[in-house]
């Protein structure tokens, strides 16, 4: 979903850019979320628990006077309309006011806040990640295989969502309380390629993302995408543009653009709460579910859960 002192939460990953061989994107549905960019995986019937990918930690674009925010995460659940929990585990890498850039790797699951891990990563320090889910007993893992560091974590759960598998770049959220949120500045991570990104179901199938086992739906990031925001602080939009699959289907490039046009006015599933707006704080950042617009019938996404950060 790491951001603990003006919650630098989530990170992204801007991988060199990658030459990777046309694959089959023809698989793929096309949507676009106000706050994910990437690729995700489902199917009615089909279950997963096991997800999996490598990634390169970028180094974010910064400008001083102008905090961003940017994560890079694989995990299982949080893409279903109805979801209420989300695995996952990932980097990050923001710019804070002074221009400076962070960079960290956390994990959270969802609804429980999430946890800034103890290792010291660098932009360009390749990451490998994973999540598996077992009944209620979730592990997640991260290796940093450029300084050979590794984390592991081990939790039962009361409730875990193992319904879609996800790689993805975010802008994370600000929240107040359980239903009110908004989507904070995306850093420019320039570019970030997802690469050995594989998935596996609770009836031990295993494959790339554009397995035909599942569906596969390619997420852009992109203002006219679903929002949950009370405000926008400028008329600058950042959005991230995702690649056709590539190697088999186990690799695409999400890249960081700037949009100059207006915000799409924000939208809330609560009304907002009467107290002014806050400053990103401690506590204050979480990672969110998609917020995915499907079709004009589509609601607002219901899994907003206060995982502060």
């Amino acid at each position: 979903m790491s951001v603990r002192s003006i919650r630098l939460a989530i990170a992204c990953l801007a991988a060199a850019a990658v030459a990777l061989a046309a694959a089959s994107s023809a698989l793929a549905n096309d949507t676009k979320s106000s706050n994910w960019a990437g690729y995700a995986v489902h199917r009615s019937g089909v279950k997963f628990k096991k997800v999996s990918g490598t990634w390169k930690l970028p180094a974010a674009s910064c400008t001083p006077g102008s905090p961003t925010f940017s994560s890079t995460w694989v995990g299982l659940g949080g893409f279903s309309g109805n979801s209420n929990a989300l695995e996952q585990i990932g980097s990050e890498a923001d710019c804070k006011t002074s221009g400076r850039m962070a960079t960290s790797v956390w994990y959270e699951l969802v609804p429980a806040p999430s946890h800034t891990i103890r290792m010291k990563v660098h932009p360009g320090d390749t990451i490998r990640a994973t999540v598996t889910v077992v009944g209620k007993t979730t592990t997640v893992s991260l290796d940093d295989l450029t300084r050979h560091t590794s984390y592991t974590k081990t939790a039962t759960l009361s409730h875990v969502d193992v319904s879609s598998a996800d790689w993805i770049v975010e802008a994370p959220s600000q929240c107040r309380g359980a239903s009110f949120c908004r989507v904070l500045p995306l850093a420019n991570f320039g570019s970030a390629t997802f690469t050995r990104a594989r998935a596996v179901t609770t009836t031990g199938h295993r494959g790339s993302i554009s397995n035909r086992k599942w569906e596969t739906t390619r997420i852009t990031l992109a203002s006219s995408g679903q929002h949950f925001v009370d405000s926008s602080d400028s008329a600058t939009v950042a959005q991230a543009s995702v690649s056709p699959l590539a190697a088999a289907g186990g690799a695409f490039t999400v890249t960081y653009s700037a949009s100059t046009s207006e915000p799409t006015p924000p939208t809330t599933q609560n009304p907002p709460p009467t107290t002014t707006n806050p400053t990103p704080g401690a506590g204050d950042l979480a990672r969110r579910a998609p917020n995915i617009a499907q079709g004009p019938s589509r609601a607002s996404h219901p899994a907003l859960i206060n995982a502060s950060r």
